[in-house]
């Protein structure tokens, strides 16, 4: 694959799904045992469909400091498995209930329940497998280290916390300071580790990756106000899920906080200024310029 500052956003995109796709089927390859239908609905879940956002952050971030395809790419697969997990435990009747992802019946619809929480923890286990590897680096207290924030930023600390505030949300009202912290949890998180990968992959200490840090929190919260005006004004056949479902649910969301025009005007300063925050990085950054802007501009 071509480094990633050299493709256009759109080739950049492609390439690293193809990749990740590839990834997973090499590691998905289904046996010829009971087993099988857990491959499989691992398989219907992670390949194919998705923005793969993710992993494309961690090969935007691991491009900065010159880290080598295989590793980045690892990588990204790590947290796209750990993000798919959650996205099929989420799309579970406890939970969102949700019919539809990534334009196909959710793992619970097409198969059961019980075979959605098996392949959702499958996924997650696949993550810490991939990250803990020596084929994704051979440094063990870089891979180490990987393991250790990805659990914090997909535990209660992050990701599972905000869900769970989520949950919440469906009873109670927040204000906005609430409801970021709930989006910086559940969707922030996760994005922050991506850009923090590439650096940890760079051996870059943590008072290297400041910057970074602040950049994956501004694009994580302009994500998801993109994502709640999408929830409103998308088209479902198009971002691949239901939409309105927060209105239904009753959950404050930055669009029903701040209205239309005041989240996209929102949206639009979080980009300008997650963008000022690589101001210390030339052309190398260019594709993580690129990506904040794509992540208010998106339709699906």
């Amino acid at each position: 694959m071509a480094s990633p500052v050299s493709l256009s956003l759109a080739d950049a995109m492609q390439s690293v799904a193809t990749e990740i796709d590839e990834l997973f089927d090499h590691f998905l390859t289904v046996p010829d045992d009971p087993r099988a239908v857990l491959y499989e609905a691992m398989r219907h879940a992670a390949i194919g469909g998705g923005k793969r956002l993710r992993p494309l952050l961690v090969f935007a971030s691991a491009n900065l400091f010159n880290v080598g395809r295989s590793s980045a790419l690892r990588t990204g697969l790590a947290i796209e498995a750990l993000h798919v997990y959650s996205l099929v435990h989420d799309d579970m009747p406890c939970m969102d209930d949700d019919d539809l992802r990534r334009g196909k019946p959710t793992v619970h619809k097409q198969w059961d329940e019980a075979i959605a929480v098996l392949a959702g923890d499958a996924l997650h286990a696949l993550a810490f497998e991939v990250v803990a590897d020596p084929e994704t680096h051979a440094d063990p207290f870089v891979r180490a280290e990987l393991a250790l924030e990805l659990a914090r930023a997909s535990g209660p600390a992050g990701m599972a916390g905000g869900q769970m505030m989520d949950l919440v949300a469906e009873e109670t009202t927040f204000d906005l300071p609430t409801t970021t912290r709930l989006q910086q949890l559940k969707t922030g998180a996760l994005i922050g580790f991506c850009l923090e990968a590439g650096a940890i992959l760079g051996r870059v200490p943590p008072e290297g990756r400041r910057s970074l840090r602040a950049y994956a929190r501004d694009i994580g919260l302009a994500f998801q106000i993109a994502d709640d005006l999408l929830d409103v004004e998308g088209d479902a056949t198009v971002v691949g899920k239901a939409t309105g479902k927060d209105a239904d649910a009753g959950k404050a969301t930055f669009v029903s906080l701040l209205g239309v025009d005041r989240a996209r005007a929102q949206a639009a300063m979080l980009v300008d200024q997650a963008n000022a925050h690589l101001s210390a990085f030339g052309a190398e950054a260019n594709l993580l310029r690129a990506i904040a802007r794509y992540v208010v501009e998106r339709d699906h």
